[in-house]
Formats: C-alpha cells, structure tokens, sequence
C-alpha cells in the first residue's frame, strides 16, 4: 500500500514537486483552435486576449494527415509567443494512439515551460493517469522543468463516469474535468447526433385534464446531461479541482449554448469549451456572476461579516449556510475582476 505522503513526490528523480493546491485563476472560456490551420494560427494572439484559456487542439477534429503538423504547429505557437496571463493548453491524442507517445514527449521536452495544462482525452479510469503522471514526471526531469504541468481529463466513456471519482483523486496533477457529450453518448449508446444540449425526445408530460382529457397536454424537455455534470462537478469539488461544460456543437444557436452554459455554471463548473468565436463571449457573460447578485452577495457578507449567528437582509433570513453561498459569488467575481477592467467597475471593486 503507498503511503499517503508519496502523493507529494515527485514520481522521477529531477521531477518538480507536485502541487499541494490546484490554483485557481479565471477560466471561464477553454477556447479551441487547429494549430495545423495557417489562418487560426495567424489569430492565436489576437484571440488569447479575449480569452481566459487558449488550447491548441492535437486530437479530434484534426484529419490524420494533420495530426503532426498540429503537433509542430502548437509547438511552435508556444515557442514563439507570450500569452501573458491567459493560460496556453493543449489537448493531445488519447493515450492508445499512436500518435500520443511524440505529442506529450515533444510538447514536455520543448515547450513545456510554456504549457499550463495537457487535456487528456477518453479518460477510463485511475489507470490511465498513473501511467501518464509517471510518464509526465519523467519527462518533467529530462526537460528540468520547475513547475509540474496539470493535467485534466475528458469525461467521455460509460467507464469514464462509473470511476470519476478515483479519477479525481488519482494524482495531484488533476485540474479539472470536462464533460465530453459527444463520444460519451456513443460510449453509452443514447440515440443522440447532437453534440451538447438537450434533446426534443428527452422530455416529460403534463398529466391529462381531468376534465378535458382530449386537450392538448405541455411537453418538458430535459437536461440529457444532468445526472453526469453533477456527479462530475462533485468529484471535482471533492479534490480541489475544477470541473467544466464541455462543446456545444451547433455553433448557429447561440441562445440553446447559453443556456447549456447558464446550466452548468448554476451547478458548480467554472467555464465551457469555445468552439467558434461567437461562443467566446457566451461564455465569458454566463460564467462571470451577474453584477446584481454580487451586490446581493456583498450586502449579506456585510451584514454577516464572520459568517455566525442569523440575519434579516430584505425581509429574507440569512444564516451561516447562505454566508457560504454569498461568499462563493464574491470570491468568484473578485478573482475574474483582476483579469476584466469592464467586470470590476461593474463589481464595484
């Protein structure tokens, strides 16, 4: 049995230490690009500027004959450039490609002083990060690297979800989650194309009329993704890490991305994937708390200022537990303040 004290070692000798705590910084939007595409790389900059996180995209969505020159391509964009304090990632291939070896070798001997995060795709279970945090560590030691790298996981099998939780707790590496809709509906089998978002078949119905039985009855969507956000976002919690929505794939309904958006992030994740630029500031609003209810938030922690005892606040009780509720807003909206000028003068910060 390893003991609890191995968990911050390093797993090479030269490796640096682990991180005790995950930090915590702005990440509202992880916004995807094709570093084997000219004209996205040409953007890159520019668009690092209006996001959070910047991920240059190695796995799905790149053709097989691009898969080495994305992987030249990020390497290159990371080498070359300062993205000042948007966080830079890259989502390499899954660990049984042929192609996984040479992304996390070249990205963590070149460049990996550049690199924030390396997403980890179609994520099993505690396994599949041991390998790649010994691995990591490795190479960490060859490239006398100072600061370990993250990792986070996509949460897209059927197996994936039955071991989120000891995949959260497999390694102090883990940053985050993200769900990944499309390959975990394939995984499970579900009678979807869409990729996020709900379904019109997924739905719930009004009783009938007792006295009208004939008359038309309501129809209720539902969320097809709830049971597995909240499971994920609970064993993100769990550990210190940092859960997310994944993509929404119809990138022409802005409004269903918003409210997908506006879903996960009432239920605890901390930004989405952008796959287009028009998601970018989708996000960016729905992620950053509304200013009204910082200023609700605010007017409670004032009134409560250790968190002890019981208050009226406009006709409303607040205790211990919405202190908590109120502080989590606060703490939010005062982190994205240090990145947003437009926010903090909203904020009143």
């Amino acid at each position: 049995m390893r003991s609890p004290r191995d968990f911050f070692r390093p797993l090479a000798l030269g490796a640096p230490l682990p991180l005790r705590d995950i930090p915590v910084r702005p990440s509202r939007m992880i916004h995807f690009f094709d570093p084997s595409n000219p004209r996205m790389v040409e953007k890159a900059p520019g668009i690092a500027k209006k996001v959070d996180i910047l991920l240059g995209n190695l796995e799905d969505a790149i053709a097989i004959e691009n898969k080495e020159a994305a992987r030249d391509g990020f390497i290159n964009i990371a080498r070359d450039n300062d993205f000042g304090d948007t966080q830079l990632w890259t989502r390499i291939n899954s660990l049984d490609s042929p192609w996984f070896l040479d992304d996390i070798t070249r990205i963590v001997t070149e460049v990996g002083d550049k690199v924030d995060v390396i997403m980890l795709p179609k994520i099993q279970g505690a396994w599949d990060i041991h390998f790649a945090d010994q691995l990591l560590a490795q190479l960490e030691a060859r490239a006398g690297l100072k600061k370990p790298i993250q990792l986070h996981c996509l949460l897209e099998t059927a197996l994936g979800v039955a071991n989120v939780e000891e995949i959260a707790n497999a390694s102090p590496r883990i940053q985050g989650m993200s769900l990944g809709p499309a390959d975990l509906a394939a995984s499970r089998r579900m009678k979807t194309t869409r990729i996020g978002g709900g379904h019109p078949g997924y739905l719930v119905r009004d009783d009938p009329d007792p006295e009208n039985p004939q008359a038309a009855r309501g129809t209720h969507q539902q969320d097809l993704w709830h049971y597995t956000l909240g499971r994920m976002v609970d064993a993100c919690v769990s550990v210190g890490a940092l859960p997310f929505y994944g993509p929404f794939g119809a990138i022409d309904d802005p409004l269903a991305c918003e409210d997908q958006f506006r879903n996960a992030f009432l239920m605890g994740c901390v930004g989405a994937w952008s796959l287009h630029p028009n998601q970018i500031e989708i996000a960016r609003n729905v992620f950053s708390p509304p200013a009204d209810e910082v200023a609700w938030a605010r007017r409670v922690l004032e009134a409560l200022p250790d968190g002890s005892g019981a208050v009226m606040v406009d006709g409303k009780m607040q205790d211990d537990a919405s202190w908590k509720q109120c502080k989590v807003m606060v703490d939010l909206a005062r982190l994205i303040a240090e990145k947003d000028p437009d926010l903090k003068k909203s904020y009143g910060f």
